[in-house]
């Protein structure tokens, strides 16, 4: 007799839970531990834009939504999106969505069949594969190396791409390795999107945490808008990863048809928080700003340390991570990462659970205070130093 596990959806059944909650998991049940290991800012949603929640409950906009999102709020999203150089129609090609996790979701199943592939650089963000796995797609990932800046290059795509290429995911800025792709990098990624006729997802979710360069979306590049979604949202450059709102832009018959599944699964994002995200396009960049600029210095600081500790790191140009080489300790990502924190109480995120090209690093999020960086660091080197005294067999 089959057991409930073994009714099962295969697909379902075969994911494998995130590498990144097991090290959450572990880090609640200690005490004092220094957490690098949480992707979201830790700072508190700007109070006039907390304010414009409450506000909107207090005039009662507890109701639905249009799915498509609030009318204003799309038409703020496409007003952003220009500084980009990237133009939308906002009645048609924009979704407001539940954080960009949903609109990437939305995306690959409105995009992809059966058997087609979708090519992944990796290391990177832990859901794309799982969510083009439960579109039905095979997924190809393809490996990004720390001496090229973990930039996927032109060639390695090339090599990738066979008749049954359909889509081709991008996260840069880059989760976990921080890396960006210049406007040169995207154009030849672009000549050869174009020359096999794919179909681009970009998540460009740390679209704003960029250091020394401003970002450069592929979409923007000629030829590519017509084949582009582009993902983003409102929680990492304006602190508000519980509200929950993304968006999607990308043409019109990708964004109606990404609508219908949004439509029938989720119906529309939380009113109160699409009129917060309202207020913080409008009035937030001041706010942002300041965090971006807090973020760099913290960036410098513990890309600094890690080199001076012995862990050498590449310097991340954007996001807030950092992605150390902790190959000299001669430890695995998941034997080093564990030992950190159960030895000295630092949480930090295995590089293999971001792709097999992340063995042998770890993902430490910069994304909190001076003080406990500096402390975080000065454990890492106790265990650092301690491992050379009793070397690893």
């Amino acid at each position: 007799m089959n057991t409930l596990y073994d009714r099962l959806s295969p697909v379902v059944r075969n994911l494998p839970p995130s590498g990144i909650r097991r090290f959450f998991d572990l880090a609640s049940q200690m005490q004092d531990v220094i957490s690098l290991g949480v992707g979201e800012p830790d700072f508190v949603t700007p109070w006039h834009v907390r304010e414009a929640c409450m506000y909107s409950l207090e005039q009662g906009y507890t109701t639905y939504t249009p799915n498509r999102g609030l009318p204003e709020l799309c038409v703020e999203i496409a007003k952003y999106l220009t500084k980009f150089g990237l133009t939308y129609d906002p009645s048609h090609e924009i979704l407001v969505t539940v954080g960009g996790s949903e609109a990437i979701d939305l995306a690959l199943r409105a995009l992809v069949c059966p058997g087609d592939e979708v090519l992944i650089p990796v290391p990177t963000y832990v859901s794309y594969k799982p969510c083009a796995l439960l579109a039905g797609a095979d997924v190809v990932e393809l490996p990004t190396y720390a001496e090229h800046g973990f930039r996927l290059t032109a060639d390695a795509l090339e090599r990738a791409i066979t008749p049954r290429s359909k889509v081709l995911v991008l996260c840069f800025p880059n989760n976990p390795t921080g890396a960006v792709m210049d406007k040169e990098d995207l154009q030849a990624i672009a000549d050869v999107v174009l020359r096999h006729d794919l179909f681009v997802v970009s998540d460009e979710i740390y679209a704003e945490l960029t250091y020394g360069s401003q970002h450069v979306s592929i979409a923007a590049i000629p030829g590519m808008r017509e084949r582009t979604v582009v993902v983003s949202g409102m929680s990492k450059a304006y602190a508000m990863t519980g509200w929950r709102i993304g968006y999607a832009a990308g043409p019109e018959p990708i964004i109606s048809a990404m609508l219908k599944i949004h439509q029938y699964t989720i119906m529309c994002a939380p009113h109160m928080a699409q009129r917060a995200a309202l207020e913080a396009l409008r009035n937030g960049d001041d706010e942002r700003d300041r965090m971006v600029e807090s973020y760099d210095r913290r960036r410098k600081l513990i890309v600094a340390g890690l080199n001076e500790i012995g862990l050498p790191c590449h310097e991340p140009r954007g996001a807030f991570y950092a992605f150390p080489d902790i190959r000299p300790t001669g430890l695995s990502s998941e034997q080093f990462a564990e030992r950190l924190l159960l030895e000295q109480g630092v949480a930090v995120v295995p590089g293999n659970v971001f792709g097999d090209p992340g063995e042998g690093f770890v993902r430490c999020s910069y994304a909190t205070s001076v003080e406990l960086i500096e402390e975080a660091l000065r454990r890492m080197r106790a265990f650092v130093q301690n491992l050379a005294y009793h070397p690893v067999r």
